[in-house]
């Protein structure tokens, strides 16, 4: 998991992986695997359990284009 603190951090709003999952219509568990895997961006809170989301990078995944399937 790739976990970044900045200032931009400080400044921006935080959403929890309920929120993310709200946005992607997905389970909470979903955004947390992503979050693991490096898909979108993770912040560890200072008790170091719960993970929270900037809403640029929120917004930056939802503009990436799906993949789309070819068929054969």
């Amino acid at each position: 998991m790739r976990i970044v603190a900045d200032a931009r951090s400080i400044t921006e709003r935080l959403l929890t992986s309920d929120e993310v999952a709200a946005v992607f219509r997905v389970d909470p568990k979903t955004v947390v695997r992503w979050a693991r895997e490096g898909r979108i961006a993770g912040i560890r809170t200072p008790g170091g359990r719960l993970i929270r989301y900037r809403e640029s990078d929120v917004r930056a995944a939802l503009e990436v284009p799906a993949v789309e399937a070819v068929s054969a």
